[in-house]
């Protein structure tokens, strides 16, 4: 598993994301943000503003403490895109 935060971070954004059953164009719409954005959290492409994590984590309906949860990410869990 890759230690870096930007990829553990994008990581669980997709894996609450899929849980919940709505895809990147439906959480992209709810955060008022492009879905290419979100695609690229989730590929951990990108270093997301405190502002978007709240954002997102409103849009999750789950507290942005939330999204840095890593236990619940599997060392083998590849990202796919």
């Amino acid at each position: 598993m890759s230690n870096d935060i930007r990829i553990l971070f994008g990581k669980n954004v997709r894996k609450i994301r899929i849980s919940m059953g709505i895809s990147q164009e439906e959480l992209a719409f709810r955060c008022g943000l492009h879905r290419t954005y979100i695609s690229d959290i989730e590929r951990g492409t990108r270093n997301v503003s405190l502002e978007n994590i709240e954002r997102i984590a409103h849009a999750l309906n789950v507290p942005p403490k939330d999204l840095f949860d890593f236990s619940s990410i599997e060392p083998k869990d590849d990202q796919e895109t």
